[in-house]
């Protein structure tokens, strides 16, 4: 089972590119970030006419997360828990079910939370704490399941081309990567990083300043993976060159395939 992560930076902007590499790459499933669409102004026929199942959790013009999938999702639910009164659609998660194993999906569109210090920068950091507990959750639940998409976070170093131009940003803060390695720590995969350990990979490129041209890029798109996903897994990449397409997004997709 493919199953990738890619912020689209708007659905209406990026439809025909993102279509372009549905058709390209044939994931299982894809978990989209930052369509900016309102759930009723999704356009989704031309995903389901390619066999997607589509459940969105949309806001007007900004944030949205949404799943793809050709195989049917169960028990979807949207929002983070711990919350209430959050307004922004930043989560979304459903069950999907392959041949030999049941996958609890979460799809996520992490705080920027810039500028810091400032009511952005503790709203980013009090949804992690959020994401702690959901989390702990699903490993108190002991099935395969995964975490994966923008992140907002530059983990180490070695995830930015430059890492000195970051050192006052909220995305390598030493409070978001220390709220980071505690999740983390509590049992989880980093799928990308443990097969490709080397510098070097990255997947966003600014608009400005010929980022792309330069690879002055950032790894902010992530897959956790629980360690009953993590057995499953068995190969995890970035579609490094989709950023180099016409009208790109600033992501690029990063997938993992999956025994199940």
């Amino acid at each position: 089972m493919k199953i990738a992560t890619f912020n689209i930076n708007g659905i209406k902007a990026r439809h025909a590119a993102l279509l372009d590499w549905l058709d390209e790459a044939q994931p299982d499933v894809a978990l989209i970030q930052e369509i900016k669409s309102a759930d009723e102004g999704f356009p989704r026929e031309p995903f389901e006419e390619r066999g997607y199942n589509v459940e969105t959790h949309g806001q007007k013009g900004f944030n949205g997360v949404a799943i793809l999938s050709k195989l049917p999702l169960e028990d979807v639910t949207r929002g983070l828990p711990g919350d209430n009164e959050d307004e922004q659609a930043r989560w979304i998660e459903a069950t999907v079910v392959g041949e030999t194993h049941a996958l609890r999906l979460c799809g996520l569109y992490l705080p920027n939370g810039n500028p810091a210090p400032g009511p952005k920068y503790d709203y980013k950091m009090a949804w992690m704490e959020r994401l702690e507990a959901r989390a702990r959750a699903l490993l108190a639940d002991e099935m395969p399941a995964m975490m994966a998409g923008d992140y907002n976070v530059i983990p180490q170093a070695e995830d930015a081309a430059k890492p000195e131009a970051w050192t006052e940003d909220a995305l390598y803060l030493p409070q978001t990567r220390a709220a980071f390695r505690r999740i983390l720590n509590l049992g989880f995969t980093e799928a990308f990083r443990t097969r490709h350990p080397e510098p070097g990979h990255y997947s966003f490129w600014d608009y400005q300043a010929g980022a792309w041209q330069r690879n002055n890029g950032i790894r902010i798109d992530h897959i956790l993976l629980t360690p009953q996903a993590a057995d499953l897994m068995r190969d995890v990449q970035i579609d490094r060159d989709i950023r180099g397409r016409d009208k790109p997004s600033d992501h690029v997709p990063v997938w993992v395939d999956m025994a199940c």
